[in-house]
């Protein structure tokens, strides 16, 4: 295929049934087997959310809408896109060796996760370096492996914000914004892990451009590993904004771009279960997902690579 080029959209994976959590959680831990307690918790959790969460449908919509807008360009060049998960069916390898069949002569690779980190960003990386070297692909690779500072994704999380206050009605003034994402071991901050600097870098411009006055930040779904992660998480948040008499909260989880368990569960459910109890009205934003404008931002750090930061990598 001539003058092509191609897109790699990579996600976490998800479980397609509960059947299937226990095989995804053996390879979520490298092969080792979970223990049966921590496989019904997590079978409970999907369970709760319908047994299922739409990650992979809604990643297969972005590649294809996406596929429809790169190739709404000049028509020099082709464009195929293609998604591949971390740790389920499509995996990664799957795709690459799409990808290798398909002739495409450039690739752009790129984590659906904003804010880098060794520990999750550098596990995309090189689970698509093994899937080159499995398919004895030599295709030249642009990864992008941190994107949060790209003005079209702040502008969106921001307007996403409005929107949501706006819902709120009388109760906005008083609400208090809670930027989330996902917490990681603590000892990364120690190592010198970016991670949380880019997060708060983030969460600022995004309240900035969005026009709040008051907000916080906060981690979750930390697992239970025995050892201590990043804090504050979002319940000990809620908490302390409930001992300060607040009564409304508006979760912006920035750190994730759709409704997968860490949204479904740990938000719409846990969190929101501990917050009623408290007292506390718990909303959030709309996700990313699927919506043009959020293409429109993938479009633009593709193309463009605006506030993007990439590395070039061969097998």
């Amino acid at each position: 295929m001539s003058g092509s080029k191609g897109v790699l959209l990579m996600a976490y994976g998800t479980p397609e049934t509960l059947g299937d959590v226990e095989p995804y959680y053996r390879d979520i831990l490298g092969g080792r087997a979970p223990s049966a307690e921590a496989v019904a918790s997590l079978t409970e959790r999907y369970r709760a959310v319908g047994g299922r969460t739409p990650l992979l449908e809604i990643t297969r919509s972005v590649v294809h809408l996406l596929e429809e807008r790169l190739n709404q360009g000049d028509g020099t060049t082709t464009w195929r896109t293609y998604a591949g998960m971390k740790h389920w069916h499509p995996y990664i390898a799957e795709a690459v060796e799409r990808i290798a069949a398909d002739g495409v002569d450039e690739l752009v690779a790129l984590p659906l996760a904003p804010h880098y980190s060794r520990m999750s960003t550098d596990a995309y990386r090189g689970a698509l370096v093994r899937g080159m070297e499995q398919a004895s692909s030599g295709v030249p690779v642009r990864f992008v492996e941190s994107w949060h500072g790209n003005p079209l994704f702040r502008a969106f999380i921001a307007e996403r914000i409005r929107e949501a206050l706006a819902r709120l009605g009388e109760a906005a003034p008083d609400a208090e914004v809670l930027f989330t994402a996902h917490s990681l071991p603590a000892g990364i901050a120690d190592e010198g892990d970016p991670y949380p600097r880019e997060l708060a870098d983030s969460a600022a411009a995004i309240a900035e451009a969005s026009g709040i006055a008051s907000w916080r930040f906060a981690y979750q779904s930390a697992a239970k590993t025995g050892t201590p992660w990043l804090g504050p998480d979002i319940v000990e948040s809620i908490e302390q904004l409930a001992g300060e008499g607040r009564k409304d909260v508006l979760v912006v989880p920035f750190g994730f771009v759709c409704n997968h368990l860490e949204v479904l569960f740990d938000i719409d459910i846990a969190a929101t279960q501990a917050a009623a109890a408290l007292g506390v009205r718990l909303s959030r934003i709309e996700m990313p997902n699927d919506s043009p404008d959020f293409v429109e931002v993938l479009l633009d750090i593709v193309t463009a690579g605006t506030g993007a930061r990439t590395v070039d990598l061969r097998a």
